[in-house]
C-alpha cells in the first residue's frame, strides 16, 4: 500500500515545479544577488519573480514583501519590531491565547519587558468573539496579532474585527496577521484585511523549507531583530537564500485556484466528516465553518501518540495536534476548555491537493481497526 500523508499542516512534500527551481538556481543561477556581474544579476532576478509572486497572492507591492526563513522568524520580526516601534505610544499588546508559539513564546518575552499583554479565549470550538476583540482593544493598544486561521482545529479567526476595533478606539495599534495556515489556501488581500503585518511560510504550500515572507505595509515602521549588510532593506540582512526563495516562488505559481481548490477540499473534508460521524467514540473539534483543510478530532479511550503509532505502522500520517508542540497537550484545545480525555486523544488531519477519497476511506477503515485493537471493541 502506498503512504497516505495527511500532515499537510505540519509541512508538505515539495512540488516539482520548486524542487526544480531551487536545483536549478543552486547549480545554475547560483550567483549573489548583491553581486554586480552577470550571474549575480540573474540570481536578482529569481528574487524579483518571487518577490512579485508572493505580492500577487497577497494582493501587495511587491517592495512590501520580505523574505525570511520561515513563519517563526517572521513572526518574531513582526511582533519585536512592532511593539519595539510603538513602545513610546502604549504598552498594551492584544493577541489570542490559540496562537502559534511562536507567537505565544514572543508575547511572553514582550510581558518581560513590561509590554501588557491581553490573551483572548477562544469558545469551545476555537472561535474568538468579535465583541470580545472590540472590547479589548483601548486607545493605549499598540500591537493586535491574530492568526487567520488556528492551525489545530482551522477556526477562522476574526481579523476584520480586529482591524474595525483598532479604528473604533483610534488607538496607534498595528494590526499583525499569522496567515501560515490560510497562504495559498484561503483568499488573502492584505489591504482588505487591513494588515500592516503578515507573515507567511513557504513549506506548508509544497515549497521547500527554511523560507518565509513577512508582508510590511508601505510607511510602517519597525525595528529589526539583526544587523548586517542592507539586504531586505535592513529589516532580515544577510545574504539571500536565493535557492530556497525561487522555490517559494515556483511554489506559489503552481498553486491551483484557490476558490476551485476550496471546493475540493471541502468536499474531502466532508467525507472524513461523515466516516467519522459512524464511528463509535470519535468527536469532532473543528467547526463546521473551519478551514476544510484542518479537520481535528478526538478517539476516545486511546491516547493519540498511541492511535498515531499505529496508523504510522500502516504508512498513514496523521498529527496529534502541531508539530512545533511535539507531542505536548495542546494548548489550544486546552484553551478551548475541552475536557482531558478529549485532548489526550485529540488527532489532526491536514489535507493537500494531492489527497484522494481512497485514501481517506482507507484511513477510516485503518482508525477503526486500531479503536477496535486498541480498546478491545468489536470491530464495526
Amino acid at each position: 500500500m502506498a503512504e497516505i500523508y495527511f500532515d499537510n499542516s505540519s509541512t508538505t512534500r515539495v512540488c516539482r515545479e520548486a524542487a526544480e527551481k531551487v536545483m536549478e538556481v543552486m547549480t545554475k543561477d547560483y550567483g549573489n544577488p548583491s553581486s554586480l556581474h552577470a550571474k549575480g544579476f540573474r540570481a536578482e532576478q529569481e528574487l524579483r519573480a518571487s518577490r512579485e509572486a508572493v505580492a500577487s497572492l497577497l494582493g501587495a507591492q511587491p517592495e512590501e514583501i520580505y523574505f525570511t526563513s520561515g513563519g517563526t522568524e517572521s513572526n518574531n520580526i513582526a511582533l519585536f519590531g512592532a511593539a519595539r516601534a510603538r513602545r513610546k505610544r502604549g504598552n498594551r499588546i492584544v493577541t489570542t491565547a490559540v496562537e502559534h508559539p511562536s507567537v505565544l513564546n514572543t508575547m511572553k518575552r514582550l510581558e518581560k519587558d513590561g509590554f501588557a499583554v491581553v490573551y483572548l479565549k477562544p469558545d469551545a470550538q476555537g472561535k474568538i468573539d468579535p465583541e470580545q476583540v472590540r472590547e479589548a482593544v483601548t486607545p493605549d493598544t499598540i500591537l493586535v496579532s491574530m492568526m487567520r486561521v488556528n492551525n489545530e482545529v482551522g477556526s477562522i479567526l476574526p481579523v476584520e474585527a480586529a482591524a474595525d476595533a483598532i479604528e473604533a478606539a483610534n488607538a496607534p495599534a498595528l494590526l499583525h496577521v499569522d496567515a501560515v495556515q490560510a497562504f495559498g489556501k484561503l483568499p488573502l488581500h492584505v489591504r482588505k484585511l487591513r494588515a500592516d503585518l503578515m507573515s507567511v511560510s513557504g513549506h506548508k504550500i509544497h515549497g521547500p523549507k527554511g523560507i518565509g515572507a513577512l508582508f510590511l505595509r508601505r510607511g510602517v515602521h519597525i525595528e529589526p531583530l539583526t544587523y548586517g549588510g542592507g539586504q531586505e532593506k535592513n529589516i532580515r540582512p544577510g545574504t539571500e537564500s536565493v535557492p530556497l526563495i525561487a522555490g517559494l516562488g515556483a511554489a506559489v505559481r503552481a498553486l491551483p485556484d484557490l476558490e476551485t481548490e476550496l471546493a475540493a477540499i471541502r468536499e474531502l473534508n466532508g467525507f472524513c466528516r461523515a466516516g467519522l460521524s459512524k464511528i463509535e467514540g470519535i468527536t469532532v473539534n473543528s467547526p463546521d465553518d473551519a478551514l476544510p483543510y484542518i479537520l481535528n478530532f478526538s478517539a476516545g479511550g486511546v491516547r493519540a501518540e498511541t492511535m498515531l503509532h499505529f496508523l504510522s505502522g500502516r504508512e498513514i500520517y496523521v498529527s496529534s495536534g502541531s508539530a512545533c508542540s511535539r507531542g505536548r497537550e495542546s494548548h489550544v484545545l486546552k484553551a478551548m476548555g475541552l475536557p482531558e480525555e478529549r485532548i489526550g486523544s485529540a488527532l489532526r488531519l491536514s489535507f493537500c491537493r494531492f489527497n484522494t477519497k481512497k485514501e481517506a476511506e482507507i484511513f477510516l477503515a485503518a482508525l477503526r481497526e486500531g479503536l477496535a485493537s486498541l480498546t478491545k471493541r468489536p470491530l464495526r
